[in-house]
């Protein structure tokens, strides 16, 4: 991770962004969107994972991201993407509804052949470029962008219609994923 996008200080919270590889289009089942889901829950329950703000559109997912203290956000960041891989990829090769495992197991172990640092699979692109949300202005820009992604997909005509997204909690309706309002 470049200078530019670390994790500096632990008392910020920080816009991140997970990307599929190839930009598969993964999220589209509600089985791979519940692993997600259960384990940022478990993140949060263990870890002291703060989620200020989500978003789970089809190839990638949007997130505003703290911590309590109990755990560095690298560290929680590292351990979310590591375990949702490793479980997203024994779905994925084990279920026998998937009628998408042809093409995308193998751009998912080819991409994954490509980089040292990895054995022979990778599900989530290397980076997520954490961009610390240093004033309330930048903020509000950053959850506006997350909250907006789906209406600017053509999926909703507006955000809290997403439920896969925590614009529904900010206008007071029931959401998936507890949250650390941030204003």
């Amino acid at each position: 991770m470049g200078r530019k996008y670390a994790i500096r200080n632990q008392d910020e919270f920080y816009f991140v962004t997970f990307t599929v590889v190839d930009w598969i289009d993964v999220f589209i089942r509600a089985e791979y969107r519940n692993i997600f889901i259960d384990s940022v829950k478990y993140c949060q329950r263990e870890k002291g994972l703060l989620e200020g703000a989500w978003c789970i559109m089809t190839s990638h997912i949007h997130l505003v991201l703290g911590t309590t203290g109990t755990h560095k956000l690298e560290d929680i960041i590292r351990d979310l993407k590591s375990y949702t891989s490793r479980h997203l990829r024994k779905f994925l090769e084990n279920s026998p509804y998937e009628s998408r495992q042809a093409w995308m197991l193998p751009l998912m172990k080819q991409a994954g052949q490509a980089k040292s640092n990895n054995k022979d699979f990778q599900f989530w692109q290397q980076h997520n470029h954490p961009i610390e949300l240093d004033s309330l202005a930048i903020t509000q820009q950053r959850v506006d962008y997350i909250h907006n992604n789906p209406v600017v997909e053509g999926f909703v005509d507006e955000p809290a219609d997403w439920v896969f997204s925590s614009a529904r909690d900010y206008e007071d309706r029931p959401g998936i994923i507890d949250l650390y309002f941030l204003w």
